[in-house]
C-alpha cells in the first residue's frame, strides 16, 4: 500500500464476560502495524459482570495518559528525537455499551458508531499477527471482494484443549470446511470475523440482531445472493482460542447447531450442505430406536429387530469412521490423543445435531411476544 495514501479503518469488537482472554487481545491490537492509516477501535461491550469491563476502562485510562504523555513529549524540543512507540499516532480506543448483550447487536452498535470507511472484525478469543490489519486492508484493495479474511488458526494450551483443537481441524469433526484449512487462497462461502467496506455493511443492513450466534455466517449468504464475493487469503493471520474442556465445547456447539437453523429458515436452503448431517444422522438414530420400542408394544418383534440393526449398523458406521479419522488425526499429532478423539468427535456432532433438531421443532406459540422468546433464547443459547 502506499504510505502516502490515508486508510480509515475502524475496528469493532464485540465482547461479553472475556476476563481470560481480554488482556491477550488488547496486547495483539496494541501491536498492529497500520502504516498510513488512521485506526480507531470500538469495542461494545455486552455488559460484562466478571471484571472485563474494568480491564477494558483501565486500559482506556492508560492509552489516554499515554496519548497525554505524546504531546507533552513532542512539544518539549529537550528531549530531542522521539522514542519509536512516539512516532506514530496511537489508534483512537473506544468501549461502548451493547445493553442486548449479543455478539450482533454488539457488532451493530460499534458500525454505526464507526468512523472509518473499511470496517475489520475481531472477537476476544483470538489473537492476531502485527500485519493482521494491513494485510485485511491490502487484500480488500487487491482482490475487490465484499469481504476478505484469512483461515481460521488456533492455539491451544494442554491436554485437552489441543485434542478439541484438533477436533477444530478435523474434516471428519467439523465437515472440511475451506476456512479451516490454512493454506486455502480463493473464493469461499464464509470467512472468520471478516473485512468490509463500511458502504457494503449498510448497504445489506447490518447484522441480524434476532440471531444469537451464525450471524457471520447469514450475513456471507446475504453477499453471496446478491452477487457478491468472500475471499479467504493465507497472509490474514489470527490464532484461535478453542473451549478448554468438553462442557464448554457442547454448550458451544449446541448453540450453533440451534441458531444455524434460523439461517436456513430465513433464507429457505442451508449455507452448506454440511451444517445438515449431524441433525439428520442423529435424528435416524433417534427414529430407530423410537420405532423399535413401538415395534415391541405392539408385538412386532421381527420389525423391532430389523430396527435395531438397522441402528447398530448406523452406530458402528459411525463409530468405524471415529477411530479412523482419530486413528489419523493421532499419527500426524501425537499419539497421546488418540483416546480422547473419539470422544471429541463425539461431543463436537452429538451438541451440533441436538441443537439443530431443538432449532427445528421449535415454533413458539403467536401469543409469545418475540421479544420475549429471543430474550430467554439468548440467555439459554448465549
Amino acid at each position: 500500500m502506499n504510505k502516502s495514501q490515508r486508510v480509515d479503518v475502524s475496528i469493532v469488537v464485540p465482547c461479553r464476560n472475556e476476563i481470560g482472554h481480554i488482556r491477550r487481545f488488547l496486547h495483539s491490537v496494541s501491536v498492529q502495524e497500520t502504516p498510513g492509516m488512521n485506526v480507531e477501535v470500538l469495542v461494545a461491550d455486552g455488559m460484562s459482570d466478571d471484571g472485563t469491563r474494568q480491564v477494558l476502562d483501565r486500559y482506556v485510562r492508560e492509552r489516554s495518559d499515554r496519548n497525554s504523555d505524546r504531546r507533552d513529549d513532542e512539544s518539549d524540543t529537550s528531549l530531542g528525537r522521539c522514542p519509536r512507540w512516539l512516532d506514530e499516532k496511537l489508534p483512537a480506543f473506544f468501549v461502548i455499551d451493547n445493553v442486548k448483550q449479543t455478539a450482533s447487536s454488539g457488532l451493530n452498535t460499534a458500525i454505526r458508531a464507526a468512523q472509518g470507511d473499511i470496517i475489520i472484525r475481531m472477537d476476544v478469543h483470538t489473537e492476531y499477527a502485527p500485519d493482521y490489519v494491513r494485510n485485511c486492508v491490502e487484500i480488500l484493495n487487491e482482490t475487490c471482494a465484499d469481504n476478505v479474511g484469512g483461515p481460521a488458526r488456533t492455539r491451544a494450551d494442554g491436554y485437552m484443549a489441543r485434542a478439541i483443537a484438533l477436533g477444530f481441524h478435523s474434516r471428519f469433526a467439523c465437515g472440511g470446511a475451506r476456512f479451516r484449512d490454512p493454506r486455502y487462497e480463493g473464493y469461499v462461502d464464509t470467512v472468520p470475523y471478516g473485512c468490509w467496506r463500511k458502504s457494503t455493511l449498510e448497504g445489506l443492513g447490518l447484522f441480524d440482531e434476532t440471531l444469537v450466534r451464525s450471524q457471520d455466517d447469514e450475513l456471507n449468504v446475504r453477499i453471496a445472493a446478491s452477487g457478491g464475493k468472500i475471499w479467504q487469503s493465507p497472509k490474514i493471520t489470527s490464532w484461535y482460542r478453542p473451549r478448554t474442556n468438553l462442557s464448554s465445547l457442547f454448550r458451544q456447539y449446541f448453540q450453533y447447531g440451534f441458531w444455524k437453523v434460523s439461517v436456513i429458515r430465513k433464507h429457505r436452503k442451508p449455507p452448506s450442505w454440511r451444517n445438515l448431517i449431524p441433525g439428520a444422522s442423529l435424528f435416524a438414530a433417534i427414529a430407530l430406536l423410537f420405532a423399535a420400542a413401538i415395534a415391541m408394544l405392539i408385538g412386532l418383534m421381527h420389525l423391532r429387530n430389523e430396527f435395531l440393526c438397522d441402528w447398530a449398523a448406523l452406530s458402528s458406521l459411525y463409530f468405524a469412521a471415529s477411530i479412523s479419522a482419530s486413528f489419523l488425526s493421532a499419527r500426524k499429532h501425537g499419539w497421546k490423543f488418540l483416546p480422547i478423539l473419539p470422544v471429541v468427535f463425539a461431543t463436537y456432532h452429538l451438541s451440533y445435531g441436538l441443537g439443530s433438531l431443538l432449532g427445528f421443532s421449535y415454533h413458539p406459540p403467536a401469543w409469545i411476544h418475540p421479544t420475549f422468546v429471543q430474550k430467554a433464547l439468548t440467555v439459554i443459547t448465549r
